[in-house]
């Protein structure tokens, strides 16, 4: 009981402003002219009874005025997801202490964490004017996930405990409960993921093109002018809660998709949704952001001419001196400095299930990962490409975490190309070749492919300087640059030998997170990409773990979901950590290495520090870009 109170009132506490009283509405001019045609409502009918209400001065802001058009790049067209990313309307979601707060829900319920009784928002409306139920909740349950054609593989994995399926059950058109017969300490941290499950749906707009439930004949139709095979087909092509790229389907963003398949993707401000500033201004302060789709080696140099408002996408440390020069030459920008979120800049992936059965018992000796790790001038990368600021060290929690062990950090990491030489030749890897690489057990030379996104220069630049010192332990760093989502498909089918990445997305964890991520649960995981498979599956596709520290890290992990002791916590949290440090599952390379992040010098409410990190805190999500606003916004109307 005492736990059910304490984190009930937690989430209270948490909450920006859950008992005002709503105040006097000021209308939008950007919607002015469909009120006055009758297309739209007015401003008292299309917030939610009680509105999430933020007092602005209290988180240190300033209200502002609604207008603006705010421009941002991404390099690929299937990045306009990155607006449901920043916008960051949750059912609950991070302040920035990375405490929960309820968001899209009023509130919520919480008994010995298994049981979750959310309350929605009264008069809360999708952004077509639809109302906001618990309908929407059921349809995902009933039509969605529990279609074997929409869905095959059934509900999630977590709605799974202990392998046990919870319930969902509906008891008013503004309550929903999930409920499961233990505790799911996971449930809530997953709805506030930047990437979320979205269990709900407008099923107003999806019950259209779903074969229990349209009208046959124009579904029929519907599938033969979509191109598709099925109804199934056609419905989840229209379901793009997270791909953000079916300007039909309704949603609950701050902003909603207004383009077409073009370079320069539009967002409009949201009619309905449900935040107001405790002066009666409709969120989103700003009234459309413009997404431009452009090359990812050409934003820093279009941020640098001034074509960006807000910008930290597709920027790296590299581009901090060129975009520092612009902001001193005139620029309308400032540049700042944020901390990077990630546990490590660069980390290399030994893939403990590529196909090739003599390299993968060689990357799976941890002797071959220390001495790889032992072979690297950490020193030297950061001197050369990030002039001493970033943290020299293994993959780990970062500093500022409560979970930080600077032995965890240093663990394998100093250079000592004699020691990393000893652990290689007492792996029996003695023969060698004329010109002095070692032979694998089969007689072929160690040449160690190493693959990347070729999106970040630094990446290369230091893999190049790698290149140097591994030639020291006999081994040849050959890199091989691929598209993103190519090097993703040839890591999660095994066909590659290993990839450089970021490393965790979440490194600053507390002893409350779940530490799923380190134990092998997902095939996004680059050194186990097949165990995270079999997890995932429940054991239909990949291969099940099979060295006893991945077990462990399982064990541990599920010790974890079983204890509400801090303390346990805590201690699980540090051997699986020490776990990493001593496998070196993922050699990480550096961390902390500053972000910068471009702002026009007329926008506000930006906060002059942050973290950027996609997990937890979904980039601009946790600082609420809704409140964002520029200080002489240009007052719109929409055509």
């Amino acid at each position: 009981m005492f736990r059910f109170i304490a984190l009930c009132l937690a989430l209270m506490l948490a909450s920006p402003a859950p008992a005002q009283q709503r105040p006097a509405l000021q209308e939008s001019s950007f919607w002015q002219m469909e009120i006055n045609q009758g297309h739209l409502p007015r401003i008292a009918d299309r917030l939610p009874e009680t509105p999430l209400i933020v007092d602005l001065p209290a988180k240190g802001r300033s209200f502002g005025r609604q207008g603006g058009t705010l421009r941002t790049m991404v390099s690929r067209a299937k990045d306009v997801r990155q607006m449901v990313i920043y916008g960051y309307a949750r059912l609950v979601g991070y302040d920035t202490n990375y405490e929960l707060y309820p968001d899209i829900l009023r509130d919520i319920e919480i008994e010995e964490d298994r049981k979750f009784t959310m309350h929605l928002r009264p008069g809360h409306r999708w952004s077509d004017g639809a109302p906001f139920t618990s309908e929407d909740f059921r349809y995902w349950w009933e039509y969605v996930v529990n279609n074997e054609k929409i869905t095959p593989t059934g509900p999630p994995e977590f709605m799974y405990v202990d392998g046990v399926l919870g319930s969902v059950t509906f008891p008013d058109a503004h309550t929903v409960v999930f409920e499961w017969p233990t505790p799911n300490a996971n449930f809530l941290p997953l709805l506030a993921q930047a990437a979320p499950p979205f269990i709900y749906r407008p099923a107003h707009y999806l019950s259209q093109f779903h074969g229990d439930l349209a009208d046959p004949d124009a579904l029929k139709l519907e599938t033969r002018k979509a191109r598709v095979k099925s109804w199934a087909a056609l419905h989840n092509r229209r379901d793009s809660m997270y791909k953000f790229d079916n300007p039909q389907q309704p949603t609950l963003q701050p902003w909603i998709n207004a383009s077409g398949t073009t370079s320069r993707q539009v967002f409009v401000r949201n009619p309905y949704y449900h935040r107001i500033d405790a002066q009666g201004v409709q969120l989103p302060y700003i009234d459309i952001v413009e997404m431009s789709i452009v090359g990812g080696g050409l934003v820093a140099a279009k941020a640098n001419a001034g074509e960006a408002d807000l910008q930290a996408r597709g920027l790296d440390f590299p581009d901090i001196s060129i975009l520092k020069k612009g902001e001193a030459d005139g620029g309308n920008y400032r540049t700042l400095l944020w901390g990077n979120g990630a546990a490590s800049q660069i980390a290399i992936y030994p893939n403990l299930n590529f196909n090739d059965p003599v390299w993968r018992d060689v990357m799976r000796d941890v002797r071959f990962r220390r001495a790889l790790s032992m072979g690297i001038d950490r020193h030297m990368i950061n001197r050369a490409l990030y002039f001493g600021l970033a943290l020299e060290g293994g993959m780990t929690a970062l500093s500022s975490s409560p979970l930080f062990n600077r032995d965890d950090l240093s663990m394998w990491a100093a250079m000592d190309i004699d020691a990393a030489n000893e652990l290689l030749d007492e792996m029996g890897l003695t023969e060698r070749t004329s010109d002095g690489l070692r032979r694998l057990p089969d007689g072929r030379p160690m040449e160690f492919i190493v693959e990347t996104a070729g999106e970040r220069q630094e990446v290369e630049n230091a893999l190049a300087i790698v290149t140097d010192t591994w030639r020291d332990l006999g081994i040849k760093l050959v890199m091989r640059p691929l598209d993103r989502d190519i090097l993703r498909n040839r890591v999660y089918a095994g066909v590659s030998m290993s990839a450089v990445w970021f490393g965790w997305d979440n490194g600053l964890p507390s002893a409350s997170t779940s530490p799923m991520y380190l134990a092998p649960t997902n095939q996004e995981f680059f050194a186990w990409p097949k165990w995270g498979q079999y997890y995932q599956s429940g054991g239909e596709v990949g291969e099940a773990p099979d060295m006893p520290e991945a077990k462990r890290l399982l064990e541990l992990s599920d010790q974890w979901n079983h204890t509400f002791n801090r303390d346990e916590r805590r201690a699980i949290w540090a051997q699986m950590l020490d776990i990493h440090a001593e496998q070196q599952f993922a050699i990480g390379i550096l961390s902390e290495a500053p972000q910068p992040v471009v702002v026009n010098k007329r926008l506000r409410n930006v906060p002059e520090t942050g973290i950027w990190a996609f997990e937890p805190g979904a980039h601009f999500g946790v600082h609420r870009i809704d409140e964002f606003y520029f200080e002489d916004a240009l007052q719109q109307v929409t055509q």
